[in-house]
């Protein structure tokens, strides 16, 4: 179980109302930006603090992974500037009656404040930059000593989310609405030809000639080395819903998985770098993945990648695989 600050002076009632935090991929400029690159990260039965106004006024429980997500339609005019995919965490809210003001006890909080990527100022000021971030188990424990007995009640039901979430995970529903919408464009489209449509509607699910066109590319699975093609699952790299109808037929943005090595690259347990060289992400269970063939005692190397598959590898990095990227040092 880890802790999280989030402060939510814009989408408060939204994101409290609907059980989910939403952010941006990245600043309107382009770039990364820290406190939403946090999100991919989270897990199920991690405890997040709420920071409205100058008050913790809610504590979260998270009860799903970070996933890809359009914009909030509740959301209205709030963030005109964000991009219109973000990232979503589901949350189960409790709104606080003890809504604690950080800044009244500072003496005691200062202490515990992280050197970067702090959500206070020293002086116990939020900061308006900060959407997500870490905060450390003392500072965790200092503020749900100040809040009482509701911070400890949600602290037991997030251990008893970490179990339901491994017994029984939460389905990604709005990814699915998501893609079937499009799919429903696709068929609709009278501008694409008949046999076009049915190739791009059976990519979706790898089959037909989106998978010939992977076997061109790809011989076995990068991780087992099966090659019986029974055995093994043609997954898109840059996800089907992401990719524009060419690159939801082009073979060098697939690879040939076996089933579970499949769950890990499409859920982001797992990436590659161009050079071949395996990503583990932080949230993926180690022993899970030991017994699903993955070594993560080790560094592996699956072999080098093409120039375009080299592309949509960059697109499943920064979009798909649940790592905070370029944030290091914190």
């Amino acid at each position: 179980m880890r802790y999280w600050w989030v402060n939510q002076n814009r989408t408060f009632r939204q994101e409290i109302d609907g059980g989910y935090l939403w952010s941006p991929k990245r600043n309107k400029n382009g770039n990364r930006n820290p406190f939403y690159e946090f999100m991919r990260e989270v897990a199920p039965g991690d405890i997040v603090f709420s920071f409205c106004g100058t008050r913790i006024a809610a504590l979260g429980i998270v009860s799903g992974y970070c996933r890809e997500s359009p914009k909030p339609e509740e959301f209205g005019a709030a963030g005109t500037n964000w991009s219109q995919i973000g990232w979503r965490v589901g949350v189960r809210w409790l709104r606080l009656a003890n809504a604690i003001r950080p800044k009244d006890h500072i003496a005691r909080l200062r202490p515990e404040l992280a050197s970067k990527y702090a959500p206070l100022t020293p002086e116990g000021n939020g900061l308006q930059s900060v959407y997500l971030t870490q905060v450390s188990a003392g500072l965790a424990s200092a503020l749900f000593a100040l809040i009482g007995k509701e911070a400890s009640s949600v602290a037991d039901v997030g251990h008893e989310i970490i179990k339901i979430e491994r017994d029984s995970p939460a389905p990604e529903r709005d990814i699915e609405e998501w893609e079937r919408r499009v799919e429903v464009a696709i068929v609709a489209d009278a501008a694409i030809r008949e046999t076009e449509r049915a190739a791009l509607v059976q990519a979706r699910r790898g089959q037909g000639l989106f998978r010939d066109n992977v076997r061109s590319v790809e011989r076995a699975c990068r991780i087992t080395k099966v090659e019986r093609m029974e055995h093994l699952i043609a997954s898109h790299v840059q996800p089907w819903r992401d990719s524009s109808n060419e690159q939801r037929l082009d073979g060098e943005n697939g690879l040939l998985l076996t089933p579970t090595v499949d769950h890990l690259f499409d859920k982001g347990f797992i990436s590659f770098e161009d050079s071949g060289q395996l990503i583990v992400s932080p949230v993926a269970d180690s022993r899970s993945l030991k017994r699903m063939g993955i070594d993560t005692e080790h560094r592996v190397n699956v072999g080098g990648f093409s120039e375009g598959q080299r592309g949509y590898l960059e697109f499943h990095r920064e979009n798909v695989l649940r790592m905070a990227r370029g944030v290091g040092g914190r």
